[in-house]
């Protein structure tokens, strides 16, 4: 097999999570522990960043990573799912991984996947962790899939835990409440191993504060050790000022951001929290290489569909937010922008809690409903008739790239047009 067929062959012989939902949610470690384990545990030569969380995981982790690599470091990065390529998902500095590799991977692991039936996202998680073995990288930053306690890559032993935060998703899975999902989160803590939390939340942090006493495992929260008073934007950055109270004195942290959404003052506090306890353990990160990453994430691990601004006069941004939570911050960002008129290309997936992101979005706007090329796609009619409800009023397009084509052309220079509702709307888009 090429590399073409080598992918065809994953999309059809393994269920895929991101196209048909459901069916190929397959919680629990056995198959990914027999997996790795005919493959030599390659997950255990070297150490492991576990990153997990509702929202703004795949943000951290590449935080985490551009740091590391900027320190020196030759770092692995595992997140899911991808927006262009499949390749996405596994980098070795920012480089995405060898095609020949894969194919290669796939081919000697045929009788594995006879055997044994993985999921798409277990092969996935276990060609990760022997392309990063196959690489010899120093440290690689892991994203959780889904939830954390029964997702794959739970079968690490890492050096540090991340959770950025919890709110309502994949509530089919993790439980219809913030505390049952959040014990879900909780179980990639592991015993006597520092787990840091970005975001403290009233309503949920007893259940990590729990998790965390009974395996020994030291607890803090990002939010707590830093407070950010002070937030710029220019040149297409984002600064921002803020006090670290770890230890006695409170030292001023004054950082530059690439990645410009509201949302990531939440998650660069835990991420900074990672990068002091890494320090502690031996690490060798400067303040300097901290700064110096911040300020390049995209250029140093090609991360895309983060509040990116695709086009100026309209200006457009696109954001792979894709639940109640993580638009709000979102929408509320792109109404601050001065315009003459808003208007709002979306689409999502069906089995996600559409009424609860619809009633976000402003009433005063123009909208264009559009579907992504994906199995689980909510058509666009549906999603025009549910949004009815609401005040939101609009044309349907059935394609991502002709809905953000036909608001370009209505608009004047001086509108303003955000493009999201689902991570595979934004990968669908021709300009990214």
């Amino acid at each position: 097999m090429n590399y073409p067929e080598t992918i065809e062959f994953l999309y059809s012989r393994l269920p895929v999570f991101h196209n048909i939902g459901a069916r190929a949610f397959k919680p629990g470690l056995k198959t990914t522990l027999e997996l790795c384990e005919s493959l030599g545990n390659p997950q255990n030569a070297y150490p492991c960043i576990h990153v997990g969380g509702t929202n703004g995981k795949g943000s951290s982790s590449h935080m985490i990573a551009a740091i590391l690599q900027t320190a020196g470091y030759k770092v692995g990065l595992y997140t899911s799912p991808h927006l262009k390529s499949f390749t996405e998902r596994i980098k070795v500095n920012g480089v995405d991984a060898d095609q020949e590799f894969i194919v290669k991977f796939t081919y000697d692991n045929l009788s594995n996947i006879d055997r044994l039936e993985p999921s798409f996202f277990e092969l996935t998680v276990a060609m990760a962790f022997s392309y990063f073995a196959f690489k010899q990288v120093d440290v690689a930053v892991i994203e959780v899939g889904m939830g954390g306690r029964l997702d794959s890559t739970n079968i690490i032993s890492p050096v540090l835990s991340l959770i950025t935060n919890v709110s309502f998703d994949h509530t089919q899975f993790l439980g219809d409440t913030l505390a049952k999902i959040a014990y879900e989160k909780a179980g990639i803590i592991k015993e006597n191993i520092p787990v840091v939390i970005s975001e403290y939340q009233e309503e949920v942090a007893h259940v990590f504060v729990a998790r965390a006493a009974l395996l020994n495992s030291k607890l803090v929260f990002g939010s707590r050790e830093t407070h950010v008073l002070k937030v710029e934007y220019g040149n297409g950055k984002m600064s921002l000022s803020a006090d670290n109270l770890q230890g006695e004195a409170h030292l001023p942290v004054d950082l530059e951001l690439d990645l410009t959404g509201y949302y990531q003052l939440k998650n660069v506090c835990g991420v900074l929290s990672v990068i002091r306890i890494l320090n502690e353990k031996g690490y060798n990160i400067s303040e300097e290489n901290v700064k110096e990453a911040l300020a390049n994430v995209v250029d140093l691990t090609g991360l895309k569909g983060r509040w990116q601004k695709l086009r100026e006069n309209p200006v457009v941004y696109c954001d792979t937010a894709h639940n109640a939570a993580g638009l709000s911050y979102t929408i509320l960002q792109f109404k601050s922008i001065s315009s003459s008129r808003k208007r709002f290309v979306i689409g999502f997936v069906g089995d996600k809690d559409i009424r609860s992101m619809l009633g976000l979005f402003p009433d005063d706007a123009d909208y264009y409903f559009t579907q992504p090329s994906n199995l689980r796609a909510l058509p666009a009619d549906e999603l025009q008739s549910l949004a009815g409800a609401f005040g939101l009023i609009g044309k349907c397009y059935k394609d991502v790239n002709a809905a953000l084509y036909a608001a370009i052309a209505e608009s004047e220079v001086t509108d303003s047009i955000y493009v999201g509702g689902s991570t595979f709307v934004v990968a669908d888009l021709e300009e990214i």
